[in-house]
């Protein structure tokens, strides 16, 4: 059984698509063992209290230091005996301890085919509007593990999804999540929790 940890910041709704996805069986094998936020006002807490999943509310705002938030957050997965961390809307910087713990155990979600729109500075609605200004006519979602760079890991799995004529930020948002986050990010969970993900440098296959 893999023990999943999700990170978020905010709403949760690819954290409710992997919910949704573990009652539907379209994963399998997999446990969310815990939901950790950095906010308070998090809907996302209130998600995994409903699901009846641990919450634990984690701000770097509590702790005197940057490097004892960091401690924490490793002694909390580490006690909970994590198996796979995912990020989803979490916009806290990962630190190098908790990557170094957890190398390629940990994935993320982002809203653009990387390497497009992605980097420093580069989330939620920045994407979508970077996007938007370029004028690129398909944007979509990449899973991909996380190391110490930004947006930098070995790329799991992509979903392109057409931009169209009169989009703005927020609807390609909304577009981008409805039919690639919520879609590859459940799938590449599975696929990991069931032993076909397989890392060679940066190249990632997967077992048909």
């Amino acid at each position: 059984m893999l023990k999943v940890a999700v990170l978020v910041s905010g709403g949760g709704t690819n954290l409710q698509a992997i919910l949704d996805a573990i009652d539907s069986g379209k994963i399998t094998n997999t446990e969310i063992r815990v939901v950790i936020s950095n906010n308070e006002g998090a809907y996302a807490l209130e998600r995994a209290k409903n699901y009846g999943t641990e919450g634990l509310l984690l701000s770097p705002k509590s702790f005197e230091t940057r490097e004892e938030f960091n401690q924490k957050l490793l002694e909390a997965l580490k006690e909970r005996e994590i198996d796979l961390v995912v990020l989803a809307g979490y916009l806290v910087v990962v630190p190098p301890c908790v990557i170094q713990e957890y190398e390629n155990r940990i994935i993320n979600i982002h809203p653009s085919l990387i390497p497009s729109f992605c980097g420093k500075g580069c989330y939620g609605l920045h994407v979508h509007e970077k996007a938007l200004e370029r004028g690129v006519k398909v944007s979509g979602a990449t899973v991909h593990f996380v190391d110490e760079g930004t947006d930098t890991g070995p790329i799991i799995m992509q979903k392109p999804v057409m931009v169209e004529q009169g989009d703005t930020p927020e609807v390609l948002q909304r577009r981008i999540m409805e039919q690639a986050e919520w879609k590859i990010l459940p799938e590449t969970i599975n696929l990991i929790a069931n032993g076909k993900v397989h890392v060679d440098g940066r190249v990632v296959t997967i077992d048909k």
